[in-house]
């Protein structure tokens, strides 16, 4: 058969496009009709084609995602520390019921009062990805080395910048001192992270994606000048450090986004003149987004949250359940929901059978070489500030997020609709008791839900 299926239909330039498309706007303005302004300062066109490619730096943006180590992710749930006993039940349940990877969060209890080879009975660190979360990180490894003989996987979630930017802690030469010697006391575990570097504290705050990821590299550009000065070789920070990115409901800036930070973490890598690929992603599904007054809606949130992650290229997920915003107590549907999205998407959908799932379309190639642009400017002013800690000091990370997060409540009030959130929510049979907001601070970025000013 000499003749090829499409031989039949006329090549169609962007230009022959964009022309049918005046004449079907009937004297509308193309631009006014068509073109998409993004809170992020993106022009988003209608219609992208090859063409649209060609001045794109597309082989290292692709190159980028191709250095991820595995194709699945792993399935991350977080399980809040209470017993013993209940908290070992749970993480055994979790990891016999899709999850492959856990995270304990021990943030509010007491290390001294935990007995460590009742909760890990049964749970291998060798073989079993668990990160712990805890305001004592070197009184909980203390604990820890007392019951492992072996190299453990997982980590621990230190992160003293996000505590500094919500205002829990300082940041003094004595915090560097103790990062230090996390890394030195974590150096035989290869396959033990040390640091978390969250955009959650950006993204909560109400950033846009070119603020959340700018602020995110800045913040991990501090850990490693901080770091490398006080005598760590950059390439074992490098191995210990993953960051942990919030997804929100944009879908497609969401994709960009995850795909948009290993390019420029390598740029970054280069700059230090390091020789790794490593860039560790640990997705979550937004907080910021989710509603208290109908959480079932929030499962459909989560679904396409997950789904981005996915697409993006993250190398775990944690998504939280449904109603864990209502300030409820643990909740077995809500965790086996959250736990099934991501089996699902696997399982089902069969998105862990390619690497780079987004590769090649034009819209989101675009879309993150036109983000990475956006972000780099930006990061490349914090770093003339001084760094983040000092464009933080000096109000400006603060000022920029408070913009942003008015910018998304006048949206809300002015036309944008989101379900269970302002539009569309369930009737209840008796009152809701609602989750008490926190306190604002004035100095220091807020823990946000944009359905709280409905709520």
């Amino acid at each position: 058969m000499k003749e090829k299926f499409f031989d039949d239909f006329q090549e169609s330039s962007k230009k022959s496009w964009e022309a049918q498309a005046l004449k079907d706007l009937k004297g509308k303005n193309f631009e006014e009709t068509l073109i998409w302004n993004t809170p992020e300062g993106i022009r988003v066109q209608p219609y992208y084609a090859a063409e649209d490619l060609t001045d794109l730096n597309l082989t290292e943006i692709q190159q980028a995602q191709r250095n991820k180590k595995n194709i699945l992710w792993q399935n991350r749930p977080t399980i809040e520390y209470t017993d013993e006993k209940t908290t070992n039940n749970l993480v055994i349940n979790a990891l016999q019921n899709g999850a492959d990877a856990i995270t304990i969060d021990f943030t509010t209890v007491d290390l001294t009062q935990i007995d460590f080879a009742r909760l890990l009975d049964k749970i291998k660190l060798a073989d079993t990805p668990v990160f712990f979360q805890t305001k004592h990180e070197l009184a909980l490894l203390g604990a820890l080395q007392k019951h492992i003989h072996y190299q453990p996987k997982g980590g621990l979630m230190y992160n003293p910048l996000e505590n500094y930017f919500k205002g829990e802690t300082s940041i003094e030469a004595q915090t560097w001192e103790s990062t230090k010697n996390l890394f030195l006391a974590t150096a035989s575990y290869p396959s033990f992270n040390v640091i978390q570097i969250s955009s959650e504290v950006f993204h909560n705050a109400g950033a846009t994606a070119v603020q959340e990821l700018a602020f995110t590299l800045a913040s991990a550009t501090t850990y490693l000048d901080k770091l490398t000065a006080s005598g760590l070789p950059v390439e074992q920070i490098i191995a210990k450090i993953e960051f942990s990115v919030a997804i929100g409901t944009n879908y497609f800036m969401e994709i960009a986004k995850l795909r948009s930070l290993r390019f420029l973490w390598q740029k970054i890598l280069e700059a230090y003149q390091s020789e790794s690929i490593s860039c560790q992603i640990n997705a979550k599904t937004s907080w910021f987004y989710d509603s208290a007054l109908d959480p079932h809606t929030n499962m459909l949130r989560a679904t396409t949250e997950a789904m981005a992650a996915i697409i993006g290229g993250c190398d775990s997920l944690t998504t939280h359940a449904y109603n864990a915003v209502s300030g409820n107590e643990y909740s077995e549907m809500g965790e086996r929901i959250a736990r099934n999205i991501s089996t699902i998407l696997k399982e089902e959908s069969y998105l862990g059978k390619s690497q780079d799932v987004s590769a090649g379309s034009y819209f989101i190639e675009h879309l993150t070489a036109d983000l990475s642009h956006k972000v780099w400017d930006l990061f490349l002013e914090t770093e003339q500030k001084g760094g983040i800690i000092q464009a933080f000091e000096e109000g400006f990370v603060k000022k920029m997020l408070d913009k942003a997060y008015q910018e998304k409540i006048q949206q809300l009030h002015h036309g944008k609709i989101m379900v269970g959130v302002n539009k569309f929510i369930a009737e209840k049979e008796s009152p809701q008791k609602m989750p008490d907001k926190p306190a604002e601070n004035l100095h220091f970025l807020n823990n946000h839900r944009i359905s709280e000013i409905f709520e």
